[in-house]
């Protein structure tokens, strides 16, 4: 799977992608580091990139119509959360094959303990 890191994300979220086998782009790589969401969005589709976020707005369906991408991936990260603690949720993402498989089109929320799949 293809998938493009906010620049809200710690950069070793690349490395951990990749190493679990999946293509990673990170967004501050692809001049993105300040750009508009509206921007970042685009770019995720015109690459077909799963966007890979802490930014809860991605989660808004009225903005961001999961059916329009290759899958949104939005962590949902307490204020202090740690980079170690983002990689582990990243981590627990990618390795449950089940919904990586039906993320296309679809919306996820990652938490601590929870992944919630909004249907497409």
């Amino acid at each position: 799977m293809r998938f493009l890191i906010d620049a809200d994300l710690p950069r070793s979220a690349k490395a951990l992608l990749e190493k679990h086998g999946h293509e990673a782009i990170d967004a501050r790589d692809v001049g993105l580091r300040k750009a508009k969401d509206l921007i970042i969005a685009r770019y995720a589709q015109d690459h077909r990139a799963c966007l890979l976020t802490g930014d809860f707005g991605f989660a808004d369906i009225r903005n961001y119509p999961p059916a329009a991408y290759p899958g949104l991936a939005v962590l949902e990260l307490p204020r202090d959360a740690s980079a170690a603690f983002i990689l582990g949720l990243i981590e627990s993402f990618v390795r449950q094959t089940k919904i990586l498989a039906r993320l296309p089109g679809r919306l996820a929320i990652i938490e601590a303990g929870r992944i919630r799949l909004r249907p497409a």
